[in-house]
C-alpha cells in the first residue's frame, strides 16, 4: 500500500517564475531539509542524496513528465515504488499555487530509502514553506528550463539555469 503527503501552498511570484524555479533541481538543498544534493544526469533524470537520521541515502529518479508551467512528475529508476508530482496554477499576475505530491512504498522500497522518502514526505510542507520564502526573498527565479518531456522524449529547453532564453552557439 502506497503511502501519500501532499500539501499545497501559494506563492507570491508569478506561474512562470515559480515554475522557472523548481526546474532548478540542483538547488532543492537550500529549501529541502532532509535533501543534501540534488545533480543533474541529464534532461530527465536526477541523482538525489540526502541525510536520515545520520544516514546517507542515494537513489536516481527520472522525470517522466515535465510541461513547462504545468507540471512536473518524476519516480525513482528502483523498482518505481517512489514516486512524486509538482503541479502549478496561476492565481492572478502576482501568486502562483503549487501543489505537491510524494508517494512511496514504505516497505517494499530498501529500507534506507523508504525510510529517507517517509522522511522526504513529511516535510512536503516545511519543504513547500521553504521554497515559497527562498524565491519571494530574491523576488526572480535564478534560472529556469523550459524544455518538455512527455513518454521519455524530451523536446526544446536550453541549459538549465540559462534565462537568457538565447540559444548558445556551438
Amino acid at each position: 500500500s502506497m503511502s501519500r503527503a501532499e500539501h499545497d501552498i501559494v506563492v507570491d511570484a508569478p506561474l512562470r517564475a515559480v515554475y522557472n524555479q523548481w526546474t532548478q533541481f540542483e538547488e532543492f538543498p537550500q529549501f529541502m531539509d532532509a535533501v543534501e544534493e540534488v545533480r543533474q544526469l541529464d534532461d530527465a533524470h536526477l541523482m538525489w542524496r540526502a541525510s536520515i537520521a545520520g544516514r546517507q541515502v542515494e537513489w536516481e529518479a527520472e522525470i517522466k513528465e515535465q510541461v513547462p508551467d504545468e507540471r512536473i512528475i518524476w519516480s525513482a529508476v528502483e523498482g518505481r515504488v517512489n514516486a512524486g508530482l509538482v503541479s502549478f496554477e496561476s492565481q492572478g499576475a502576482d501568486q502562483t499555487k503549487v501543489h505537491l505530491e510524494i508517494s512511496y512504498d514504505p516497505d517494499g522500497l530498501q529500507e534506507h530509502i523508504g525510510d529517507a522518502l517517509g522522511f522526504v514526505s513529511g516535510n512536503v510542507r516545511g519543504d513547500l514553506e521553504r521554497f515559497k520564502t527562498f524565491i519571494e526573498e530574491r523576488g526572480r527565479e535564478t534560472g529556469g528550463w523550459r524544455g518538455t518531456i512527455e513518454n521519455d522524449h524530451v523536446s526544446g529547453g536550453h541549459t538549465r539555469g540559462d534565462t537568457t532564453g538565447e540559444q548558445r552557439a556551438g
